[in-house]
């Protein structure tokens, strides 16, 4: 068991560091309409305790998103008065979103929008949005900006309301399951005490999640609600057992498993309760994802010696190298026909190294280097297929990053507390 463990840890440690994320990917062309955020005068707005937080992650949302010139003013004015249109025609803005918050004395957060076009002068989108919690502020913030996105019909930033989910190494054999926003201004700990790891979404819709305790002795695969806290039990076994992936109606599952301490990849049917092998090897073989409509996988194994990205069709025994370059391609994820690796860069195997991204097509010779410097891990793409989310470690601390595919854009997201250990979208 000590061996297998080992083996994982030295397959998936790799989750943090760097410094800059410069990017090599495709430029969407096209007019960036200039836009401001502006923070209302009103009363109650000046009093909220998030305003200037609503005002900064707005701004924030839309230079993520890539379809805006975002410019910063300093100009202030009434929620309920028009905004001076030739004010902002001098300064080349093009859209002007004015925006006003309440707390109530119940902890609800309401956040107002007033979205002004210069070029047609006038109001041309006015809604409200609130929250029962006022620590859920970020997600208002990025509604608003989704739907400043929808108004000038660019391509969808919805992923932005999603939760991401990790597992955050607090002390020592101690680490809690946390969600969050991309941004990781809102977090929340939903499992804590012990070792609890891996977490993985269990459907689309983000009500639950599997993740992997050892806190009953062996490692065991647990399923939690996140809105009831309800937990279950799904599988046990000795040695590993992580689920890495869930197919899109949810009834089945790839875990990797090591029930006599040969770790495979297997497929989990959520309705028969019943494994199904799919990998045969006597070496290491980890961390499948569906792929090509779920017909195949994708994996990570060390078939050539050194952990390397392969794939193999469900039902066939054959495996076949996707990659072959880097000495340590130890992390991967799919979306359709499209896979995106980790891939370490250095020649000392103990010393400081890059783990670089790269997106590589089943399809075709298509590569792509997404990173240049750094140690980057566990890329997740978007449910778009759109942006990749992936860890990012500096001075011994944690980031989110988040790397826009069709903009050459890329930002960084601190945890403020403790370490990454894996993450999904």
């Amino acid at each position: 068991m000590l061996r297998v463990l080992g083996l994982l840890i030295f397959l998936y440690q790799f989750a943090i560091s760097a410094a800059d994320v410069s990017m090599e990917i495709v430029k969407n062309a096209g007019y960036k309409p200039s836009v401001a955020v502006v923070l209302s005068t009103d009363a109650a707005n000046m009093q909220s305790k998030f305003a200037g937080e609503v005002h900064k992650l707005l701004e924030k949302d839309l230079e993520v998103s890539g379809h805006f010139n975002v410019k910063s003013v300093s100009a202030q004015h009434n929620f309920n008065s028009n905004i001076n249109y030739y004010e902002f025609k001098k300064l080349n803005i093009d859209l002007v979103a004015n925006i006003t918050t309440e707390q109530s004395v119940f902890e609800g957060f309401i956040l107002k929008l007033k979205l002004y076009d210069t070029n047609l002068n006038q109001l041309v989108l006015e809604k409200s949005f609130n929250s029962a919690k006022d620590d859920r502020y970020p997600f208002l913030a990025h509604r608003v900006a989704i739907e400043i996105n929808n108004y000038v019909k660019a391509p969808s930033i919805d992923w932005m309301e999603r939760f991401v989910i990790f597992a955050r190494y607090t002390t020592p054999k101690e680490s809690q399951i946390v969600i969050a926003d991309y941004t990781l201004t809102f977090q929340k700990v939903v499992v804590q005490r012990g070792l609890n790891i891996f977490p993985k979404w269990a459907d689309n819709v983000q009500e639950n999640f599997y993740y992997t305790t050892y806190n009953f002795g062996v490692p065991t695969l647990m399923k939690v609600n996140i809105f009831t806290a309800q937990s279950q039990k799904i599988a046990q076994s000795d040695g590993m057992l992580v689920c890495s992936d869930v197919s899109n109606d949810g009834k089945k599952l790839l875990v990797t498993m090591a029930p006599n301490s040969q770790p495979d990849i297997y497929e989990y049917n959520t309705i028969s309760k019943n494994f199904t092998k799919i990998t045969d090897y006597s070496g290491i073989d980890v961390n499948g994802h569906y792929l090509e409509d779920e017909r195949s996988i994708v994996f990570v194994s060390d078939r050539l010696g050194n952990p390397n990205i392969f794939t193999q069709k469900i039902g066939d025994r054959g495996a076949s190298r996707l990659v072959y370059h880097g000495k340590n391609n130890n992390s991967a994820n799919t979306f359709g026909n499209f896979v995106v690796y980790t891939s370490r860069e250095g020649d000392n195997a103990f010393g400081k190294n890059n783990f670089n991204l790269y997106l590589v097509s089943t399809q075709s010779s298509f590569i792509k280097k997404l990173t240049t410097s750094g140690m980057n891990q566990f890329p997740k793409f978007s449910k778009d297929g759109e942006s990749i989310v992936f860890i990012k470690t500096e001075n011994e601390r944690s980031y989110v990053g988040i790397i826009r595919l069709n903009h050459d854009k890329s930002f960084l997201f601190p945890l403020s507390k403790g370490s990454i250990q894996s993450i999904d979208w």
